[in-house]
């Protein structure tokens, strides 16, 4: 029987909610290690003795390999089937990850992480690419961002356990098997020609100037994002909190994350609630102003959390509006690697020459305004 249901006053057959179940799912496994990275650090540190060097290096290998994976998919999108693409790309991140159990020295494990983060970017770019193309993509990107939030949180409660009892490969395997149960998903994307999948935007009045600035506003949403979130911990040591009090309270903020993207899967393309969105975040930032006590530092947190997860599916449905080629979402899935790159290195630098934090929250709020100005000015018409 095939099952309708209505969302929206519109009804959706069942092929729909399997390809909203295959965006999801995909895009909920195939980060997983940057998601989970505290706890495979530390099993990294312990199991294999490698250095702070060298683990950063390892996940600056996954992180980058997922962003590049977007620069062949600019080729790839337009004349292989993404029903295909997937596919290929789900085999090869099931190899990619039975063989790093089997990896008996860093440069080894250091390449095949590299395999598997650039499958897992390809299966990423045809996630966004296909929620793009959705009736109401607000929506799926709210569910797509949830998703990633809750196998991380999962993925952070049970993997020490795990861990401690059979160390790193558990990791690895669980990651091909949850990969293997999800292959047969492959068969809901797309099998025809993506390129059909043109809108007119292209033929609409300055989208290409509007296309450029969306990219802009996605990239320093994710610069503004990488500076404060990566040392919002030194900020809470600065300021005399604790560290069990702090990571208490980022523990806790990532279930607020999972909130504030079930919010926004509710709201959908409601992107009139940008702009709120974007000012209530960039309040949070400046709540971290000037050594905050505890109860600041959890409200900041929090509120920081739950509009940042609150306000990406909004931006990456704006972009959607543009373009449901693909290529516009190949770019953003660049765009994030790259944001989440540049912020820290600016963070870090802005705090050595400044010798404290103020420069970095004025900034990262003046930047995060900046994203909001970017992404209005880049709307689509209605």
């Amino acid at each position: 029987m095939n099952t309708r249901v209505a969302i929206d006053g519109l009804p959706l057959p069942s092929s729909t909610w399997s390809l909203l179940a295959a965006i999801i799912l995909f895009a909920a496994i195939a980060p997983t290690i940057l998601m989970t990275a505290p706890a495979v650090a530390a099993q990294l540190a312990s199991q294999w003795h490698l250095s702070p060097s060298q683990i950063g290096d390892l996940f600056s290998v996954e992180l980058g390999a997922m962003s590049l994976a977007s620069l062949p998919a600019f080729w790839w999108l337009k004349r292989i089937s993404w029903r295909l693409a997937a596919f290929t790309a789900a085999v090869v991140f099931i190899a990619a990850n039975l063989l790093s159990m089997l990896a008996d020295t860093y440069n080894l494990l250091l390449a095949l992480r590299f395999i598997s983060a650039i499958a897992g970017g390809s299966l990423m770019i045809i996630c966004l690419a296909s929620a793009a193309a959705t009736a109401n993509p607000g929506r799926i990107y709210g569910l797509w961002v949830m998703g990633q939030l809750v196998v991380g949180a999962l993925g952070l409660a049970f993997l020490p356990a795990l861990f401690e009892r059979y160390g790193l490969g558990a990791c690895y395997l669980i990651l091909a098997g949850l990969m293997a149960l999800l292959l047969p998903l492959t068969r809901c994307f797309t099998a025809g020609k993506p390129a059909a999948r043109q809108t007119s935007a292209a033929a609409l009045p300055g989208s290409r100037l509007k296309t450029t600035l969306g990219i802009l506003g996605l990239l320093t949403f994710y610069i503004s994002l990488g500076g404060v979130w990566t040392f919002i911990g030194a900020i809470a040591a600065h300021a005399g909190i604790s560290a069990q009090n702090s990571g208490e309270i980022l523990a806790f903020a990532t279930v607020i994350g999972i909130a504030g993207a079930g919010c926004a899967s509710l709201v959908g393309t409601r992107l009139v609630l940008l702009p709120v969105g974007y000012g209530v975040m960039a309040v949070a930032v400046l709540l971290l102003l000037d050594e905050p006590g505890l109860w600041r530092f959890a409200v900041a947190a929090f509120v920081f959390k739950f509009t940042w997860t609150f306000v990406l599916p909004l931006i990456l449905a704006c972009l959607a509006k543009l373009d449901h080629s693909g290529k516009l979402m190949n770019a953003s899935n660049l765009m994030i690697g790259t944001g989440l790159a540049i912020g820290p290195a600016i963070a870090g630098r802005l705090i050595e020459t400044t010798s404290g934090f103020t420069a970095l929250l004025l900034g990262g709020a003046a930047i995060t305004l900046l994203s909001l100005v970017l992404m209005h000015s880049s709307r689509a018409p209605a």
